[in-house]
């Protein structure tokens, strides 16, 4: 009984917040709010034209981002949540959840490490290197690529621990190891490294994003999702990885 009373309890504060969100933005003169969620590689690659097109588009929209890839915390979920697919992902049958691209990873070299010249790697033969973390311990990216070095048959030997991509180039960029990340968490790379694909087995994670079905239908969130979309496409399109 006090779980049922929780869970309704909980479904009842999300709803007076969003009647909240609403009063507010009709006292504003707003014409609606729509709540984005995403992680950081999304944030730093997609969601900047995103958001560029929404204000042109929609100038009288209030948009609320934040980071979900951690956990929600105390907050309501959000109207749209791009997300990785991993074992504790949870929607709850209560989303529309769509799939919008396998992102690979891509072991980042020293331009003149002997890796750099091939145009693959099997990703055994990184089990002898040092490596840069790139990720939280728990985060479902770093699952995706221990679950395929331990397919291949080791764990990798970390020597220096980062949370996030761009810190970990700079560091491989030092010649201290190499990093393993997704395609989609690479952009521009420093003068002195390459990307090389990874196989046997490649790991992937699957972005998806799910949205609300109260705000489906409204014109900016299928906006929203049409960009999302035209930037997977483009992502999927540049199969060409090596430098």
């Amino acid at each position: 009984a006090g779980h049922a009373l929780a869970a309704e309890a909980e479904s009842l504060f999300e709803t007076l917040t969003r009647i909240e969100g609403v009063v507010s933005d009709l006292r504003a003169g707003r014409m609606g709010s729509l709540s984005i969620g995403y992680f950081g590689s999304a944030g730093t690659t997609w969601l900047p034209p995103v958001v560029a097109a929404l204000r042109t588009e929609f100038p009288d929209l209030r948009i609320d981002l934040r980071i979900t890839e951690y956990g929600l915390g105390n907050q309501s979920p959000p109207d749209i949540d791009l997300f990785v697919e991993h074992a504790r992902t949870d929607h709850d049958g209560r989303r529309d959840v769509r799939r919008l691209i396998a992102d690979p990873y891509l072991a980042v070299v020293l331009a003149d490490d002997p890796l750099a010249g091939k145009d693959e790697v099997p990703l055994a033969e990184l089990a002898g290197c040092r490596w840069v973390d790139n990720d939280v311990k728990n985060g479902a990216c770093r699952e995706v690529l221990l679950k395929a070095c331990a397919e291949a048959g080791f764990s990798p030997e970390f020597a220096v621990e980062t949370h996030d991509y761009r810190t970990a180039i700079s560091f491989v960029a030092t010649g201290i190891g190499i990093t393993v990340l997704p395609r989609l968490g690479i952009a521009e790379l420093p003068a002195g490294l390459v990307r090389v694909p990874v196989v046997a087995p490649t790991p992937v994670r699957h972005v998806s994003v799910a949205v609300r079905p109260a705000v489906a239908h409204h014109p900016a969130a299928r906006r929203v999702i049409e960009l999302l979309e035209q930037s997977a496409a483009r992502q999927g399109a540049g199969s060409d990885t090596s430098d």
